[in-house]
């Protein structure tokens, strides 16, 4: 099991922009084998700062699903959205696997 952690920068100017995007990510990922866990949004503190977390049952679905975004029109339109509402202004991705007891 992979978990993706998204950490963005965001224009805290375009919040409504960027709760569209992230509404548009979270059953794209869905249907494509992911668990999305959902998009946090600032509340208190840093007002530029909105993360991500979902999971794949391993990093080899991960970059399947990655490979099959580029090429997925509602993916594609995602992407499209970002980068012409500017909501993103910069973001890193990280990869996790859980611990349990």
């Amino acid at each position: 099991m992979i978990t993706c952690y998204l950490n963005y920068i965001i224009d805290p100017n375009k919040m409504k922009e960027f709760e569209h995007y992230a509404k548009l990510w979270i059953p794209l990922v869905n249907s494509f084998g992911g668990v999305h866990h959902g998009y946090f949004l600032p509340s208190e503190g840093k007002s530029n700062v909105a993360l991500a977390l979902f999971t794949f049952e391993s990093f080899a679905l991960y970059e399947t699903y990655r490979n099959a975004s580029f090429k997925n029109k509602e993916c594609l339109e995602a992407f499209d959205y970002a980068q012409k509402t500017k909501c993103i202004l910069s973001y890193e991705r990280s990869f996790f696997k859980p611990l349990f007891q």
